[in-house]
């Protein structure tokens, strides 16, 4: 069911604060379309402006976390909406881009600076300001389209609460099959029949680990990598993830995220240990929508 060798320690178990790094950034705006800036306290980057935004620490779930960094830095209640974005770097540093709304609290002046933030701020024009880093831009023009055009996007989708016991990607691999008029999606049928699933690589990209899978899923019948001819394919977005912290001392930190891919055709040998199934009505219907524009999943991209 783990699909290819992630080539790491069989010891290696993700710990928040050890291996691991969760990133959580909230982006709102108010009224007049000006996004909230925090100050930056701390001595390496004391005086510069950023988003919102925190570590998740252990035993605390990533919307635990976003209220609370929000709170200590803005002096703002945060109400998170929706995970509109996750960015990662190798396999075991991951950034969560929520979307949400203000719901109380007193906005932090520089009479209340503390070692969390100098103050905070809603900001018309952020190229303006000295900022920790440009990476932001991107993000809060992106999370700016989702605000004004929120329906023409995914449903709201927070994080789904389930212990994961490693870090994993999930795939659902779809293409369209003319002769039925419909997609078909790839399953793994051993044991039981499952979507694809294998662990991530904390030390190489999500990218690196699902080029890797893809060459194993579609290798043939040989099962050697090395000779698989991959069908053009495209990585769509996030259909879900999966979180939730470890609850005893042998017990990890996982993730799982489930990543939409559509394939061009189905022309290549696939390993016997997966098939091609057509989807029910509704698998139908949900495919097509998250297929319909970029927009239908949530964003993921490798830094």
């Amino acid at each position: 069911a783990r699909g290819i060798d992630p080539k790491v320690s069989n010891d290696f178990g993700p710990k928040i604060g050890l291996n691991v790094t969760f990133i959580v950034t909230a982006i709102v705006f108010n009224e007049q379309q000006e996004v909230l800036m925090i100050q930056e306290a701390r001595s390496k980057c004391a005086g510069s402006w950023y988003l919102p935004a925190g570590r998740v620490q252990p035993t605390e779930l990533l919307e635990t976390a976003i209220k609370r960094a929000v709170l200590a830095e803005s002096g703002l209640c945060f109400e998170p909406i929706s995970i509109i974005k996750v960015e990662s770097s190798h396999g075991n540093w991951f950034r969560f881009v929520y979307a949400g709304r203000i719901t109380g609290g007193q906005l932090k002046t520089a009479s209340k600076a503390d070692e969390q933030s100098i103050q905070a701020c809603y900001v018309n024009d952020v190229g303006q300001l000295t900022l920790r880093s440009q990476d932001c831009l991107p993000l809060i023009e992106f999370a700016r389209d989702y605000y004004r055009n929120g329906k023409s996007w995914h449903s709201p989708q927070l994080i789904c609460q389930r212990y994961v016991p490693n870090l994993y990607m999930r795939l659902i691999v779809t293409v369209w099959d003319g002769k039925i008029g419909k997609h078909r999606v790839l399953i793994a049928h051993s044991l039981s029949p499952h979507l694809p699933i294998c662990q991530l690589n904390p030390t190489r990209s999500v990218h690196s680990t699902l080029k890797r899978f893809m060459q194993y899923i579609f290798s043939g019948n040989n099962g050697i990598s090395n000779n698989s001819v991959v069908p053009p394919h495209k990585p769509i977005g996030l259909i879900a993830i999966e979180y939730n912290y470890a609850k005893q001392s042998d017990q990890y930190d996982g993730l799982c995220l489930t990543l939409l891919v559509h394939c061009k055709s189905a022309d290549s040998p696939v390993h016997n240990s997966f098939t091609w199934i057509t989807l029910s009505d509704n698998g139908e219907q949900l495919i097509t929508e998250k297929l319909s524009s970029r927009h239908k999943t949530i964003a993921h991209s490798v830094l």
